[in-house]
């Protein structure tokens, strides 16, 4: 067997800061993660449960090294404790279970949630490359080359164009859904040395590391979804997630998700005390022009000079939808881009769809009412029902 899994700090930075936040404020919280492919695949993914089972089995024996614990410890929103929590901790193998039905792969993480939560972008990765381990890896890497390139060539053209009030910006987030760690690590170094005017970072941690490029990244749908389960009144669990994280991280870390139960109904609990407190917002589903309207007139309604807030993209995005919505809007707002398969799965293979969310939380369902088609994750239809009758959320 060949690892794929490198390192403990191989995963996306947000996964440490909810980590982190859950731990502090929600250390007993019990939960359900499961694994969906939503394509496709060209080989039924149940032929890799036994790899798959093995590669957890390697996961659920590493520990993170000393110099990597350092390397958190270095970053100024770690907190003590919680990388101390670190030296100790291990991947449960009882915690994760792994089957099938007929074609289908079924993964399932199940148990307290700061022992759980952390399994999601490990089996993605983990899944992925065992799945393109199948094809031609010399085709495949040939026309990833050649790909990158011409994205690199795009990007320095892009240069060439008239400037903007606010400069062009992106980072890597393609961890999860990625062709291998060696082309990963590959995409990133090759950004990073020939447009590091325009590539900021990586949700990588490792790679960050390594590379001494930024690690990049705040929160994911899990974190706001757990307080729909935390006790408070679930119209408030916005407000309780939001005002958890403020006094978590107290200045850092501050772009909010926006698109838990949709951006109308995050608007109207994002008021003039989160507006100011947070740097921005991300988007992660729906028309991302309507929804960079929408933050641009909540703003103004609030009088809050735009051009001091960023706006995030990183719903599938590839280089020339990244520089359209730049163009849209880089005069008026900050804007970054977050992109993510098509920078660490394009290699004229179709990428797998894949994803392992939070399903239950202490007992109760609960869900994420996307602003796009599709992307609506509940099992429970009676809760998914009333959590948009609470919100005024349409049917999609």
């Amino acid at each position: 067997m060949t690892p794929v899994v490198r390192s403990l700090l191989e995963t996306d930075l947000y996964k440490f800061t909810m980590w982190q936040a859950l731990l502090h404020g929600h250390p007993n919280s019990l939960t359900e993660y499961e694994f969906v492919c939503r394509n496709t695949p060209q080989f039924p993914l149940a032929e890799l449960k036994a790899e798959v089972e093995q590669q957890l089995d390697h996961l659920c024996g590493m520990a993170f090294a000393e110099e990597e614990l350092d390397y958190l410890r270095s970053l100024r929103y770690m907190k003590s404790d919680f990388v101390d929590f670190l030296t100790v901790f291990r991947f449960q193998r009882k915690f994760i279970h792994v089957d099938t039905d007929g074609d289908t792969l079924l993964i399932r993480a199940g148990g307290p949630q700061v022992h759980v939560m952390a399994f999601e972008i490990f089996v993605l990765y983990i899944v992925n490359e065992l799945y393109f381990r199948r094809f031609d890896a010399a085709a495949a890497l040939a026309e990833g080359r050649a790909r990158l390139a011409g994205k690199i060539a795009a990007l320095k053209a892009f240069g060439a164009q008239p400037a903007r009030r606010h400069p062009f910006e992106f980072s890597d987030f393609g961890v999860r859904r990625r062709y291998s760690g060696a082309w990963h690590e590959e995409v990133v170094r090759s950004l990073a040395r020939e447009v590091p005017q325009y590539f900021k970072g990586t949700s990588n941690v490792y790679l960050a590391r390594m590379l001494g490029l930024p690690p990049i990244g705040t929160m994911a749908h899990e974190y706001m979804q757990s307080f729909q389960a935390f006790g408070v009144r679930l119209r408030d669990f916005q407000k309780a997630a939001l005002e958890d994280w403020v006094q978590e991280y107290r200045g850092d870390l501050g772009v909010a998700l926006t698109d838990v139960v949709g951006m109308d109904a995050f608007l109207e609990d994002f008021d003039l005390y989160f507006a100011k407190l947070f740097d921005g917002l991300r988007h992660d589903s729906g028309d991302p022009v309507v929804w960079g309207e929408k933050a641009l007139a909540h703003y103004m309604a609030l009088r809050i000079d735009a051009n001091t807030k960023r706006l995030v993209f990183s719903d599938g995005l590839d280089l020339e939808t990244a520089f359209d919505l730049y163009r849209h809007f880089a005069d008026r707002i900050m804007v970054g881009f977050g992109i993510g398969t098509n920078l660490t799965n394009d290699v004229g293979l179709t990428p797998l769809n894949i994803v392992m969310k939070l399903v239950c939380c202490n007992g109760q369902p609960v869900a994420k009412l996307s602003d796009s088609p599709g992307k609506t994750l509940c099992k429970d239809e009676t809760f998914l029902a009333y959590l948009r009758k609470v919100f005024h959320h349409p049917e999609m």
